[in-house]
């Protein structure tokens, strides 16, 4: 396309290209009632939401991807203890997926029809889809946001703004509040706030485990105990991330996991460590979470102390920037990938842990782009809003109830593993050091009301951005909101009330509540649980 195109007709075009990649190396500009950053599963509620609402939509997606983690290997649905509260858009692509399973509902699908799915649905609605447009600066003038400009040079004009991105990238551009990591108790009365208390549990180490290699050095993402905070102090770290890994057990369908390039099987000393304390008990469940999926195939999660998670390389992710993001991603992933190698092949490891690994390999029709291996790095949380509302851990215990409702809640507040810390204890007549994870909690909570006020940034900071991922909430409350169906909960809201707001006149802020959730109700959105 040359640079000399008129930047009306271009404005043209862009509105009928439909769900396509645009590959615009000159400045244009391309104008939309509603602008949804990030190609989410949230995004992609909150696109199809206010395009039925007969709003013109652009979804802006900064990778090649629409689904996020649920194209991204995360097929086994965080929906335990919440599926009675799933309604509107969310439910429907449960709906949608269970039309291709046979089901009347699916809770279990593969990555590549999911993404199928959202591809379909966004097409059907309207919705017009921009790849690789990472973004770089906003335009804006007093509290409004007029247009996000990405890499490639083209600006993206709207009336209304939404922010579905995992890292909050938008909102921080347009100068809103917010806060990364562990916040401390005291901030918000919240006693499962801050640094947690070292417990036993499901992902705590089964045996006392050193912490250093041969050379006596400690091993990769290991935190000295002098560097943690106390009990109950924020210390802004956020939970660890991994790539939910799909693979297969079927011949037919199954390549061989290589050995993924640069690998050191030194990286893995903590794995042989606790191998050798575990003796005979060692279970390859003690390292891997396999939970099955349609076709003989697999989303693997962290299942263990030690697994899949690199807790602390997270840490600097949220404020990294985007070379050093893909820097922390690619660690990430040859993480995952060596540890399913050394797994399978490495001469430490039970003959018969390694038997039962090596018939996994991975999925040919998955994953095509991306050497079969996941595109999305999964984001447990990044930044969270400080808006409106601020959702805490009392929302979800004791003020349940909201009378600004545009959804609800209902997954246990679920941290993850923060840090593997290098522990001293004393064992008479010893002094040792051993690993104890810190961080895992699974708190369980009854349904709760999410607050239309915790998707709205202060009205003095920006007036027509709405942020359906990264909501207004703590640490605490954020670990239960962070589940795909409630990112397209949230979206599916977002969306309804970006197209009142344009219909109104208003800023988002001012919104009838009332109508918002009429629209939403009439929609099958579930508001309240009787």
């Amino acid at each position: 396309m040359k640079a000399e195109n008129h930047a009306g007709r271009m404005r043209s075009v862009l509105r009928w290209i439909g769900l396509a990649s645009c590959l615009v190396t000159c400045s244009v500009a391309a104008s939309f009632d509603v602008v949804v950053y990030g190609g989410t599963a949230g995004g992609a509620a909150a696109a199809i939401a206010a395009a039925r609402e007969g709003r013109s939509v652009a979804l802006v997606e900064p990778g090649r991807h629409i689904g996020g983690m649920i194209s991204g290997g995360l097929g086994r649905t965080d929906m335990d203890r919440q599926q009675n509260v799933i309604g509107g858009i969310s439910r429907e692509f449960f709906e949608r997926v269970g039309k291709v399973y046979g089901e009347p509902v699916s809770w279990l699908f593969e990555p590549h029809v999911a993404e199928q799915i959202l591809t379909e649905w966004l097409k059907e609605a309207h919705v017009h889809v921009f790849f690789d447009q990472q973004l770089t600066s906003i335009i804006k003038s007093g509290t409004r946001i007029v247009g996000l400009n990405t890499e490639n040079g083209t600006t993206f004009d709207g009336n209304v703004f939404i922010d579905c991105t995992y890292e909050g990238d938008l909102m921080k551009q347009a100068g809103v509040s917010y806060s990364i990591g562990r916040e401390a108790r005291a901030q918000y009365a919240e006693s499962l706030a801050g640094r947690q208390e070292i417990l036993p549990g499901p992902h705590q180490l089964r045996a006392a485990v050193s912490p250093y290699g041969p050379d006596h050095q400690l091993l990769p993402f290991i935190t000295r105990q002098e560097d943690v905070v106390p009990t109950g102090q924020g210390d802004g770290h956020v939970q660890s991330y991994c790539f939910r890994i799909c693979v297969t057990d079927d011949p037919s369908n199954r390549l061989p996991i290589p050995q993924p390039a640069g690998y050191d099987p030194k990286r893995y000393g903590l794995v042989l460590n606790y191998l050798a304390a575990l003796g005979d008990s060692a279970r390859l469940s003690d390292f891997l979470g396999i939970s099955r999926l349609p076709h003989n195939k697999t989303d693997i999660n962290s299942g263990g102390a030690v697994s899949t998670n690199a807790p602390s390389l997270s840490w600097s992710y949220p404020e990294a920037g985007y070379e050093d993001r893909r820097r922390i991603r690619n660690e990430h992933l040859t993480w995952a990938q060596g540890l399913l190698y050394f797994l399978a092949h490495d001469p430490g490891v039970p003959e018969r842990i390694r038997h039962e690994m090596l018939p996994w390999g991975l999925a040919k029709d998955e994953f095509l782009d991306t050497g079969h291996w996941p595109h999305q790095l999964y984001v447990r949380d990044a930044r969270r809003m400080l808006g409106e509302y601020v959702l805490t851990q009392h929302d979800l215990q004791e003020r349940r109830r909201k009378y600004d409702s545009i959804g609800m809640g209902g997954y246990n507040i679920d941290i993850r593993e923060v840090q593997w810390i290098a522990h001293t204890v004393y064992r008479f007549p010893k002094i040792e050091d051993e690993v104890l994870m810190e961080g895992y909690l699974s708190m369980p909570v009854e349904p709760y009301e999410i607050p239309y006020r915790a998707l709205l940034p202060r009205q003095d900071e920006s007036s027509n951005l709405l942020v359906a991922a990264c909501i207004s909430s703590s640490a605490v409350a954020y670990a239960s909101f962070r589940m795909e169906p409630q990112y397209m909960i949230a979206g599916h809201a977002a969306g309804v009330a970006a197209s009142l707001a344009i219909e109104k006149k208003v800023p988002v802020h001012l919104i009838e509540i009332p109508e918002l959730q009429r629209r939403l109700q009439a929609q099958k959105q579930i508001l309240h649980l009787e």
